[in-house]
């Protein structure tokens, strides 16, 4: 009885010291343990999305590529085939599942390494979550407390969303919806069985059963995930069977990001950074919605890319990019085509080899198929020269004199064979150096449905619709000319085209401002000044209105410049962002008031939060009748003048084109009711362009590519007359009314008040004498 006693004495001594002993561990343990609870306001580094127009994905911004999704959100196959391979105890365990590290310890045993892991998938989001990967006891220790105590926190349901979309599965792909659309191009909801097991496999070695990598591997482990859920009874053996015979096939769902709309996408990225910060934009998942018009976006690249091409043709050639023997010529061929998709492509260079040479062609490899280019598609190679236009220099009519065997030289194709195999007619072409911009916006909205900064975004970031700051040229001479609208003058004011020089006492200098043509019309209709864009006509009604005058005007309608306070300021002299001209412009486009450009439409959370949400903001700025007296006016610049290149689209669109000094810059804006389209041409630092490089032949034909692609879907419309407006007919030579003798007549609106009252009489010759002595006034100015 004795030993007895003293046997239970010991026996209770030992489980008092065992009970303490583990509940010093356990408070051991527990001391330091982070806080579980942040795991309930789960927010994981997600994907942000931004989105186009017709919710076409524009681009993505990420640190880690995951898609949050819900249970309901998947296929119902792949929480179950998670749970067969990783934890199929998962509904019956608080946590942690002490038969499963019982047979993992016995496995592992046997095998003499670590084969098998224990871990529910509540510790293996502890261990991602809270802990790190450190492999000891003290870590298992606290990552099973801290499981317990999920457990009891959050429900099974919550825990699995948790897991699933927070797992690594390979392929830069976090989570259950980024690895579908990396691996099948499918969403979650849409996955079959086979392809759930595939996915499932991967947590345990993502590099070691990629199927991209290790086909054979990932199969096995694909297997074994159906045959956990044929054993859990989660799937019948037919569905094991019909799913063992599926041919997966891998496919990766296309990234749109920095292809169509880089410079757009680039654009929104700044904005978000500004506005939420880099952290938040790469990591909080948000969704983005812009007004970008993917039809438009793509339209405006492609003729900004052949117009710069169409720029750098005009300038000369440069020569081949290299020369290489043949042995070399399978690095260039593999750059080529290899296919016909997309090979068509006026927009898209592509590299090609010299075979041979002859007078009249050159026989050329590009890609895996062959070409020729004739020599009449060297037209425009000549030695560079920015005083010399091509038309001023004779075509080549030796092939030999400009390429040789071995040469590398950029093409286009401009006439497909019969077949395939046949060969290809090809342009020559050279990569441009000249870059570009354009700006498209909906008047009514503000909503920027295209925008494009440069020929290539890959090869230069810089925004030139954004960013750079040049001068418009004639480009600004509608602000001076709807000032003039307001003091005074009407579309049939006559103001005097002649020579005129400039005295600057301060610099002891002498200004002698030039038409571009170099031509003077004496006597001239403001209407006629602009449509012919005459410099010394604006000058005269600068001089009149006073410097002053036509800065606040500019002002007043949304650009943002430190305008010169001289003369020069009216020939567009202060420099300006193509998106800032347009923002001006849609004050003549919407009947006087200009509209914020808008790209960034709205801003959600990843829970659907909304953050952000655009609304048009529009400011006065002219009358509507000015509005309208102005579109009348550059209606007849695209009519009559340097505009006519617009003509083609059959429809009342108004446009100014612009020139600065020595062609460094090119521009021309034209607009419809319904969109507005501005066009920059010049290099990065300032350099003449070259001869004729003006508005009218280097920025209106992008303006017309890319508008023949957009305009049927827009109705047709003009500009609607407001109250206060009349259209007169008057004489083209005195600005009166126009009479049976009148050589040439144009109509012209007039604020109600302002119309001529007294008829021309001189006939063709135009020989009236001013009729008052503002009449006097208006032909000396």
């Amino acid at each position: 009885m004795k030993a007895l006693k003293i046997l239970l004495i010991i026996f209770l001594i030992c489980v008092v010291v065992g009970i303490g002993g583990a509940f010093a561990l356990y408070n051991w343990a527990a001391s330091d343990l982070p806080g579980f609870k942040k795991i309930t306001d789960y927010r994981p580094s997600l994907v942000t999305t931004v989105y186009a127009k017709d919710n076409e994905v524009l681009g993505y911004f990420y640190k880690e590529k995951r898609f949050l999704v819900t249970l309901d959100q998947m296929s119902p196959w792949l929480p179950k085939a998670f749970l067969a391979a990783e934890d199929a105890s998962f509904y019956e365990h608080d946590g942690v599942d002490l038969a499963a590290i019982a047979r993992a310890f016995v496995a592992n045993l046997r095998a003499g390494r670590t084969k098998q892991g224990g871990s529910t998938i509540t510790q293996q989001i502890i261990k991602r979550l809270l802990l790190t990967s450190e492999r000891s006891y003290e870590r298992k220790l606290k990552e099973a407390i801290l499981a317990f105590r999920l457990e009891n926190y959050l429900t099974k349901e919550e825990i699995l969303t948790i897991y699933l979309n927070q797992i690594f599965l390979g392929a830069h792909s976090y989570g259950v919806e980024a690895a579908a659309r990396t691996y099948f191009a499918k969403h979650a909801k849409d996955l079959t069985i086979a392809e759930c097991a595939m996915l499932a496999g991967l947590p345990q070695a993502p590099s070691r059963y990629n199927p991209y990598h290790n086909w054979d591997q990932a199969k096995l482990r694909q297997r074994y995930v159906l045959d956990q859920l044929k054993a859990q009874g989660w799937i019948t053996p037919a569905q094991h069977k019909e799913a063992m015979a599926e041919r997966v096939e891998l496919n990766s769902m296309p990234d749109p990001s920095w292809k169509t709309g880089a410079y757009y996408l680039e654009e929104v990225r700044r904005w978000l950074v500004d506005k939420y910060g880099e952290d938040a934009v790469y990591n909080d998942g948000l969704t983005v919605t812009t007004a970008c018009d993917i039809k438009h976006q793509a339209a405006a690249e492609k003729a900004l890319r052949r117009g710069l091409l169409d720029s750098a043709q005009r300038r000369g050639w440069l020569g081949p990019i290299e020369n290489i023997s043949p042995g070399d010529s399978g690095r260039i061929l593999e750059e080529g085509p290899q296919g016909t998709e997309g090979i068509m492509a006026r927009d898209n260079p592509v590299k090609a080899w010299v075979v041979k040479v002859s007078r009249d062609k050159a026989d050329v490899r590009f890609g895996k198929f062959k070409g020729i280019i004739p020599i009449k598609a060297m037209w425009w190679v000549r030695e560079p020269n920015v005083k010399k236009s091509h038309e001023d220099v004779p075509d080549p009519t030796d092939a030999r004199k400009i390429l040789k065997k071995g040469d590398v030289v950029w093409v286009t194709v401009s006439k497909a064979p019969e077949t395939p195999e046949g060969t290809w007619t090809l342009d020559l072409e050279r990569e441009p150096l000249v870059e570009g911009a354009l700006v498209s916006v909906k008047p009514d909205t503000g909503e920027v449905v295209a925008l494009v900064g440069g020929y290539s975004f890959y090869k230069s970031q810089f925004n030139r619709a954004t960013q750079a700051r040049r001068q418009p040229g004639s480009a600004f001479k509608p602000i001076v000319y709807s000032t003039a609208i307001d003091n005074g003058f009407t579309a049939a004011s006559v103001i005097l085209d002649a020579p005129i020089v400039y005295a600057n006492d301060a610099q002891g200098k002498l200004w002698r401002p030039e038409n571009f043509e170099g031509t003077f019309e004496g006597p001239t209709l403001l209407r006629t000044a602009l449509v012919k864009s005459k410099n010394l006509v604006t000058i005269r009604i600068a001089q009149k209105l006073g410097i002053r005058k036509i800065i606040e005007r500019a002002k007043a309608m949304g650009l943002e410049s430190d305008f010169p306070s001289d003369l020069s300021v009216s020939l567009g002299s202060g420099v300006v962002t193509l998106e800032n001209l347009c923002r001006a412009y849609t004050a003549f486009a919407r009947g006087g008031s200009y509209i914020e450009p808008r790209t960034v439409l709205s801003v959600s959370s990843a829970w659907g939060e909304e953050m952000f949400t655009s609304v048009p903001e529009s400011v006065d700025a002219i009358s509507p009748q000015t509005a309208f007296i102005m579109a009348s006016l550059m209606k007849q610049v695209v009519q009559n003048g340097t505009g006519w290149r617009a003509k083609v689209l059959k429809r009342p669109v108004a446009g100014k084109t612009g020139t600065s000094n020595n062609e460094q810059d090119a521009w021309f804006m034209g607009y419809t009711p319904y969109l507005l389209t501005g066009v920059y041409v010049g290099f990065d630092e300032l350099t003449p362009m070259g001869k004729w490089e003006t508005g009218s032949r280097a920025a209106s034909p992008i303006w017309v590519s890319y508008r023949k692609v957009v305009e049927q879907d827009y109705p047709y419309q003009d500009f609607t007359q407001p109250p206060g407006v009349v259209m007169v007919q008057v004489d083209g030579n005195t600005g009166k009314l126009a009479s049976p003798g009148s050589s040439k007549e144009y109509f012209l609106p007039f604020k109600v008040g302002t119309e001529p009252t007294e008829m021309a009489t001189g006939g063709a010759s135009g020989g009236d004498a001013p009729a008052s002595a503002d009449d006097l006034f208006k032909q000396t100015f």
